[in-house]
């Protein structure tokens, strides 16, 4: 259950700072390019991150696939 809390953390985390480098990309005055390139990066950072993590996961046995 805690693993769970965690990926939708992670999840909500990824989305945040997604809406984030749209706001400053949309806002868009001198010098917040890197304000939106530092939200990207952390976005594409923290999703490769939580694959990682659901990959341990998988292959810890803490997760399950089950079919549809």
């Amino acid at each position: 259950m805690i693993f769970k809390l965690i990926i939708i953390l992670f999840i909500l985390v990824i989305i945040y700072s997604l809406g984030s480098g749209l706001f400053y990309l949309v806002r868009e005055k001198k010098g917040d390019s890197d304000r939106v390139v530092k939200a990207l990066t952390w976005r594409i950072g923290l999703s490769f991150v939580l694959f990682l993590l659901i990959l341990l996961a998988f292959a810890m046995g803490w997760i399950q696939p089950h079919g549809v």
